[in-house]
């Protein structure tokens, strides 16, 4: 009778709905503060889904409330119906590595883990791996048995419900990601939106969604909320993309994992400061390192579109990368067509006895595009790169600009990394335009030094929009897409492109601290630097683009943005502001190291938006100081530790 009634136990707790047993979380982060739960939607016929929850002991609060779980492949759905067999011990997670270039150059790779089995009607296996964090979750799918065939993922039904109540920052997609981020308050829009997207919660809490990882196994994806408002389902890329080229539906093969599904979770400052999608990318794949080398570049394409034709005008912005001691110079596109007492190869020796690092500009050509700029045809094939990879390093090359791809199919994504693979062969630097997002290639490729997917300086170009709404943009990105990597916005402009731009000198000033970029283009024409005070040269001179730490001081998307990064002992503090008032701020330097004091250069905004205010002082930890800007402004300081 006993072993009878212990029998009838185990079978009701086996009975009992896995939405009772969820309450308890699954998962929680190192210190605690964020919370995973699993469970089961209407008994053991549904879908799956993860709550996220965060807070302290005394005060928790939901995040997101429901992140359905799933996958359909072309031979089996592992969906509805999956069965839970097993859940995995918490394991601790906790790497440490070492970048060449980003938002800090000793990060820590540090979460929980636990993977949850599931099996499907057929019995059949799918994985899903959950990592807490202290600043967010991730988690993957992933299909462990080993087959020799191949099949097709036709769906991924992995959704973020989002509270209704929440502020959103969305880019409506389009493959280059060139857009703005509109905030949506009261009116949720629906749509297909790019990564990453942010969303401001109860509770002064945020969430930054976007994917990490990805590889030759995968498309990439995008968000949809066009079936359910709240709801921001993950969607392959439309058959359109890349010109019709490439299956929509990507092809795997066993054993198979997914990219990351990535949520930065906290206060502004872990949203800004995070390394999340660096954090779980694969290791470095690169055994020699050395020849990597962050640093600035001038640019001739801002100011003349079609400059790269004109040796002589080539040279100049060579002249004025050697007379700013930046390493490097951009020739962009028609250097194919480059006259006027020079050709490429007169370019790139001129450059390279100037001290000065070319790199140059090709179109990723391929039936995927429609662009027709030349040349169109140097990269498509493993042979066709291999030639003109050695040929670029004969000459005296350091780096290549690949644009057009327009598309995250898998066919693309494999593009894009056959094309870092083979660069590395020939120790050239890369930098993708007209692409995808940032998805943990700098950490797996760190000769992958920046990625355009931004609607940036280049657009002072194309229309007005930059005009009316640079400063507001410029207060965004730092909060959005700067987040997940680097980003060849191309800023700094004093003079003026075919549209004028209303931000001050000052403001212009700080974007080389504000955004964050391996290569970092400098817009504007030689006679545009040549003009600045001796303090703002100087600066522009010494200011790096890789650093060691990150600390968001203040701000709030397309309002202000207030960051500080250090090199080495040295404090670089910027601020902008992204509203058409005049307004002021307390800055307090409580970051820098007790008991030494900083010489601090700050340069702000003057009498108007073409004036500086430039003052010397010295600070110590904890000095504040009042700053005030001019509509569309801002300041930079320098704080150079004394000895």
């Amino acid at each position: 009778m006993k072993k009878q009634m212990i029998l009838i136990v185990l079978a009701l707790f086996a009975g009992l709905s896995v939405e009772t047993q969820a309450q308890e979380p699954i998962l929680s982060s190192p210190n605690g503060k964020i919370q995973v739960s699993l469970s089961q939607s209407n008994g053991q016929s549904a879908d799956w889904f993860l709550t996220v929850t965060s807070g302290d002991q005394t005060k928790k609060s939901v995040v997101i409330p429901r992140i359905t779980l799933g996958l359909e492949r072309e031979d089996a759905s592992f969906y509805n119906g999956l069965q839970l067999t097993k859940k995995t011990r918490s394991i601790r997670v906790k790497e440490k590595y070492n970048a060449l270039h980003g938002k800090r150059m000793i990060c820590t790779n540090q979460a929980n883990e636990r993977t949850l089995v599931f099996v499907n009607s057929s019995n059949e296996v799918m994985n899903v791996v959950v990592r807490a964090y202290n600043d967010g979750i991730c988690f993957r799918y992933a299909f462990p048995e080993k087959k020799i065939s191949k099949v097709k993922i036709t769906d991924e039904f992995t959704s973020y419900e989002i509270p209704q109540t929440a502020d959103r920052w969305l880019q409506r997609f389009v493959p280059s990601y060139e857009g703005a981020f509109p905030h949506q308050k009261e009116t949720i829009v629906q749509g297909e939106w790019g990564y990453p997207s942010l969303f401001q919660l109860e509770n002064s809490c945020w969430a930054l969604i976007t994917e990490s990882n990805a590889d030759r196994n995968y498309c990439a994806t995008k968000l949809s909320n066009k079936l359910q408002t709240n709801s921001y389902k993950l969607t392959f890329p439309a058959v359109s993309d890349g010109n019709g080229m490439g299956d929509v539906c990507p092809t795997i093969s066993f054993p198979w994992k997914s990219p990351w599904r990535v949520i930065m979770i906290g206060q502004l400052s872990d949203i800004v400061e995070s390394t999340l999608v660096e954090d779980v990318s694969d290791p470095s794949v690169l055994k020699k390192t050395d020849w990597i080398k962050p640093g600035k570049a001038s640019w001739i394409y801002w100011a003349y579109n079609h400059g790269t034709k004109d040796y002589k005008r080539v040279c100049e912005y060579v002249d004025l990368a050697a007379t700013m001691g930046w390493p490097y110079t951009l020739f962009d596109w028609e250097w194919d067509q480059m006259s006027n007492g020079g050709n490429l190869e007169d370019a790139v020796k001129y450059a390279n006895e100037k001290g000065v690092k070319p790199m140059i500009w090709f179109n990723s050509g391929g039936p995927h595009n429609r662009v027709y700029s030349t040349p169109r045809d140097r990269l498509i094939t493993h042979e066709s790169r291999v030639k003109t990879f050695e040929w670029l390093k004969k000459i005296g090359v350091y780096g290549i600009k690949v644009d057009f791809f327009e598309s995250d199919k898998q066919n693309i994504m494999n593009y894009y990394i056959d094309i870092l693979e083979d660069a590395a062969d020939y120790e050239l630097m890369v930098n993708f335009h007209g692409s995808t997002v940032p998805r943990g290639w700098s950490r797996t490729y760190p000769h992958l030094m920046s990625m355009e997917a931004v609607f940036g300086g280049e657009q002072y170009n194309n229309g007005p929009i930059m005009t009316e709404k640079g400063a507001e943009l410029n207060t965004i990105f730092p909060y959005t897409r700067n987040v997940i990597g680097p980003m060849d916005y191309t800023p700094v402009a004093f003079t003026n492109s075919q549209h004028p731009h209303t931000t001050t000198y000052a403001h212009e000033l700080a974007l080389p601290v504000i955004f964050e970029s391996g290569i970092q283009h400098m817009a504007d024409r030689p006679s545009g630097f040549y003009a600045l005070p001796n303090e703002a040269k100087e600066y522009l001179r010494q200011v790096p683009v890789a650093w060691d730490e990150i600390k968001f001081l203040e701000g709030y998307p397309g309002e202000k943005v207030v960051l500080a990064r250090r090199s080495g002992d040295n404090w670089y503090v910027a601020g902008i502001n992204g509203t058409n008032k005049k307004g002021e701020i307390s800055l307090s330097l409580d970051f820098l190291k007790a008991g030494k004091s900083y010489k601090m250069q700050f340069i702000g905004d003057g009498e108007s938006g073409s004036d500086f205010k430039i003052q010397s002082d010295v600070v110590q930890k904890g000095t504040k100081k009042t700053i005030s800007w001019l509509p569309r402004g801002g300041f930079v300081a320098v704080l150079t530790l004394e000895r």
